[in-house]
């Protein structure tokens, strides 16, 4: 027979549910938690004020109840000043990083132009290094509660979940690259850095935090100069055995096209990513994201050349799509990166060719959209998964 919890278990289990609330949803009255949680007033109470003496929330009056007559509910805040984690992005062109609060609150945020073509880690350590830095000379790291949780990174590539090792990243130049570990020696607190594949972290951001939240299967499609994909099925993120899940971009849609970065021929990203509209429009096909927008500008402003390319991908961006609605099933398509401008300049296409691939029942209820966190969802993703031990066990995180 399996021994149920202990009153220990279920109490740190309590107190990690009612942090979680206060930072997904900010400050809520006890009132709201004790009916959000399924527990007494008594318990929040309890728990609360275990919180607050482990300094990651705080209580206080609601201004509108001060003065009054009767037992006023407490609002519980995240301590986001205090309590807070680093997250960084790697992606083809930028490196980001930052600090960010309890509660999702972008504290310090410093961005660096990262040149193609650099093949090793080294070229991503030393800005973020930068950044460490110039974080831990501004903020009094000995003030009273101030506590940096851990540390979580995005990356465009192929992630070993379990050490944050990149296998490949091909649009970076990068083969078995230890990324985790070289940002871990740059942070120097002794605790793994968590390494997540970007769309996977952007797709758990807009779940969370932006235009996904309230739906519980979302495909979420990033472009850079390839094309990733995150994907949360039943609530959950679908990452499969090692953390290489959600390659869509690398899914084989033209079995006689065109030679693609990863070794195979006719992947979709070879279709539909920032070089297939660049040479489609007749442009310089290293423009990257400048390139992009200005070929999608170019097709609102008439240019026959530039609509003709905006088409032809967004009749493949469409075909993919398709593809994933019947496979997943989900309520909801995001499309992030250089994807958003791509979608939101030949939906028309995309719809029309789901409407002709997806099956009805899988495709009368999808919804397509565009990210409400914009280009830092993976960056805030990052923070999320961060602050995943702390919720575990808020009073003794690893």
């Amino acid at each position: 027979m399996r021994v149920g919890p202990s009153q220990e278990e279920i109490r740190r289990s309590n107190l990690g549910a009612l942090l979680r609330s206060v930072h997904l949803h900010g400050a809520m009255s006890r009132a709201d938690l004790t009916t959000s949680l399924g527990l007494n007033r008594s318990t929040i109470g309890a728990l609360t004020a275990d919180l607050a003496a482990a300094g990651l929330v705080s209580e206080e009056v609601p201004q509108e109840q001060r003065g009054r007559a009767g037992r006023p509910s407490l609002v519980v805040r995240p301590e986001s000043e205090k309590v807070y984690v680093y997250a960084f992005a790697v992606e083809v062109d930028r490196i980001v990083a930052a600090r960010v609060g309890l509660g999702g609150v972008l504290l310090d945020r410093y961005e660096a132009a990262r040149g193609r073509g650099e093949q090793d880690a080294t070229a991503v350590v030393a800005p973020i290094a930068e950044f460490v830095r110039k974080v831990q000379a501004g903020v009094d790291t000995n003030a009273p509660g101030a506590r940096l949780i851990g540390s979580g990174a995005a990356v465009s590539a192929m992630v070993r979940r379990e050490d944050g090792f990149v296998r490949l990243g091909p649009q970076l130049g990068w083969v078995d690259q230890p990324l985790g570990e070289a940002i871990g020696e740059v942070i120097g607190d002794g605790r793994p850095v968590a390494v997540r594949n970007n769309a996977d972290l952007a797709a758990l951001a807009e779940h969370t935090r932006g235009a996904a939240v309230g739906c519980d299967n979302v495909v979420y499609l990033y472009g850079d100069a390839g094309v990733g994909g995150g994907i949360i099925a039943a609530g959950r993120p679908v990452t499969g055995h090692g953390g290489y899940g959600g390659e869509v971009g690398h899914m084989v849609v033209n079995p006689v096209g065109k030679p693609c970065s990863c070794g195979s021929h006719g992947c979709w990203e070879t279709e539909i990513g920032e070089h297939a509209l660049l040479a489609a429009a007749g442009r310089n096909p290293s423009a990257g994201r400048e390139g992009i927008l200005a070929v999608v500008d170019a097709a609102s402003r008439g240019d026959a050349t530039a609509q003709a390319a905006v088409r032809q991908v967004g009749d493949w961006l469409g075909f993919g799509v398709a593809n994933l609605v019947n496979i997943f099933n989900p309520e909801m398509v995001i499309f992030g990166g250089t994807l958003r401008e791509v979608y939101l300049a030949s939906a028309a296409q995309v719809r029309s060719r789901l409407n002709r691939n997806g099956l009805p029942a899988c495709r009368e209820h999808v919804r397509l959209r565009t990210p409400q966190l914009g280009d830092d969802a993976a960056l805030l993703g990052a923070a999320e998964l961060a602050f995943e031990p702390l919720f575990a066990d808020p009073l003794d995180p690893p």
